[in-house]
Parts: structure tokens; C-alpha cells; sequence
């Protein structure tokens, strides 16, 4: 079923902050395309125009260009604000343990000033970007709420911090948070270029290039790949989650692992591709084992993802065939 049933008011009014970015755009474009309004704000940094050019033009969709880390930017785009779909951040673990201060700042500051904006200008929903990194050293598959580890990158510290701060605006203040772990995102518009790109869109890009893509590790880690269109249900559902909900996070994902050389070798195997890999060493801070249980988010929030890896990576296979141009 997905989310094109879900129904809110005519006249509800969407802020997605990070909305030109990968998520943040398939948000604005699923909403858009339900007929609702939609405000993006993004600065950027790691956004691309690009992604949300087809959208300039629909009455529906304001873009406001700004920094979460200003408070009053924050402010003027709560206002009015029914939902907000908070995706501004900035992601990659190795990056993070290279430019820790600059997470903080983005990733912490920015989520508060956005949580008390919210909270300042009346809105209904806070629903918000965590991360499965959170999980950390915890070793126990499936990944559970409530089962975490040692953090293992201030990338992962910010999103955990993030979450304790969405507990105190549901416990203190009264708005109602919803911080969705999500498990490794993939999807149409999810950058392939350069040296923080996720796997599987670099992948993609490098087989049909004719390159060799490297392999951090022996190939043998595994993760619960995610496709776009369950991380957008989430974040609807999550828009008419019950207060019981309030103030706790979620596991966002399909319920499933694959290898990580099983991967590569899915996709040569849907590109006609028969290129050998190049091995190289374990990324720090890099989680050998990814796999979510999602019974909370099926119960709480009425998640219930439709799109399986192997349905979802041809689809992603597909748009970028389409979309990338050398």
C-alpha cells in the first residue's frame, strides 16, 4: 500500500529542512505530488538545486534558502508549519571523525534551534532523521530500540544526542518528536560522487563507468538497505502517530541483510558487469552488522515498508542509467 492513501488536512503545510538534498527532495516530491504545501529549507552545503528544480514551479513549494544553525532562519521557516520533516544534517561517519566540530555544530545545534523553532511557532509534529549508527558496538542482530552500544563516531553521538533532546521536547515542552533510525538509505537522487558517497550509488556509477569501485573491508559486513520509498512512508506515518509515540525513535528500515559482496554482485550481475572488485582496508568507525528489527515502528506508527532490496536496487538501477551524465 505505501503512503499514497495517508490523508491530512487540504490546507496542512510540510517544512522539510536538507529538502534539496536525497531524502529531503523525495519528501518534497511525494508531498507535492499528493497535493499538499511544502516549504524547503535548505543552504546547500551538501543539497543540490538540481534535485528540486522540477519543483520551482508548482504553486505548492516554497524554497527559502538558509542554515538551520541560525535560530531566526529556523524561526521564519516554522512559521505557519503544520509537520516538519527535519532531514538537514550532514551525514558520513568517516567525515564526521575528520570534522567533529563541525558536526556538532550542523548536526546538534542545528536540531535544537529546529526543535525549539518548532515548539516557539506551534507546530503539530516534529518528525526527524536518526540514524542505525546510534546502535554503535551493540553486538545482538536484529538491531532493537532500546539496545545500544558504545557510539563509534561523533556522527553517531549527534544523532543520539538529537534523540535525547527529542525525548525532553515531548517530556517538557509538549511537541511531539519522532526520530526515525534509518538503515541505510538508497534511492533516486542519492549523490554518487565523491570520497563520502554512500556504496551503493557509488557502485552504480563506477560499473558503468567501466571502473573498478573498492571495497572497504573483506566484503563480508552486512547491512539492511533501505529503499527510498519506505523511508517516506515513515515519515508520513509518523505525522499521524499517536502522542503515545511521542518523544521516542524508531527502527526505519525493510527487516532484512545483505552482504555487502552479495550487493556488488547483484548489481554487476543487473549492469551485464563482470568487474573484480578492489579490496581495501575497514573504514574507522564503520559497524561490521546492520540488521533492524522493525516491530516497534509496525506497531506504533503503522509502518509497513512495501519495497524490498531486490525490488528497490532495479529501480535505483534504472534512474540512474537515466539521470547520470558524464
Amino acid at each position: 500500500m505505501g503512503y499514497r492513501y495517508i490523508k491530512f488536512y487540504t490546507d496542512s503545510i510540510f517544512l522539510v529542512t536538507g529538502g534539496a538534498g536525497f531524502i529531503g527532495s523525495n519528501l518534497c516530491e511525494a508531498l507535492l505530488e499528493m497535493g499538499y504545501r511544502v516549504r524547503c529549507l535548505d543552504n546547500f552545503s551538501t543539497g543540490k538545486k538540481e534535485n528540486i528544480e522540477d519543483f520551482l514551479n508548482n504553486e505548492n513549494f516554497t524554497l527559502m534558502e538558509g542554515d538551520v544553525r541560525d535560530y531566526e532562519t529556523c524561526l521564519a521557516a516554522c512559521e505557519d508549519v503544520d509537520f516538519v520533516l527535519h532531514q538537514a544534517a550532514w551525514g558520513s561517519v568517516p567525515r564526521s571523525i575528520e570534522m567533529p566540530v563541525l558536526y556538532e555544530e550542523i548536526n546538534i545545534k542545528g536540531t535544537l534551534n529546529m526543535m525549539e523553532a518548532a515548539r516557539q511557532q506551534g507546530v503539530r509534529k516534529f518528525v526527524y532523521a536518526s540514524s542505525s549508527s546510534v546502535y554503535g558496538d551493540h553486538p545482538v542482530l536484529p538491531k532493537k530500540e532500546g539496545q545500544e552500544g558504545e557510539l563509534l563516531s561523533p556522527y553517531a553521538l549527534t544523532k543520539r544526542t538529537n534523540e535525547e533532546y527529542g525525548k525532553l521536547y515531548t517530556r517538557l515542552y509538549g511537541l511531539d518528536t519522532y526520530g526515525l533510525r534509518y538503515f541505510n538509505v538508497f534511492g533516486r537522487r542519492q549523490d554518487p560522487n565523491g570520497p563520502y558517497a554512500a556504496v551503493i550509488p557509488k557502485f552504480i556509477k563506477q560499473l558503468l563507468d567501466n571502473d573498478r569501485p573498492t571495497i572497504y573491508g573483506d566484503g563480508k559486513q552486512s547491512r539492511d538497505f533501505t529503499y527510498i520509498e519506505n523511508v517516506i512512508e515513515a515519515n508520513l506515518k509518523a505525522c499521524l502517530a499517536s502522542r503515545e509515540a511521542a518523544g521516542q525513535s524508531f527502527n526505519i528500515a525493510y527487516g532484512d541483510r545483505k552482504y555487502l559482496i552479495d550487493i556488488y554482485n547483484d548489481i554487476c550481475k543487473v549492469l551485464g558487469k563482470n568487474i573484480e572488485p578492489i579490496f581495501g582496508p575497514e573504514r574507522p568507525g564503520d559497524i561490521k552488522h546492520s540488521n533492524a528489527d522493525i516491530t516497534k515502528a509496525r506497531k506504533m506508527l503503522g509502518y509497513d515498508p512495501d519495497w524490498s532490496f531486490e525490488r528497490g536496487i532495479r529501480a535505483a538501477i534504472e534512474w540512474y542509467k537515466e539521470n547520470l551524465v558524464e
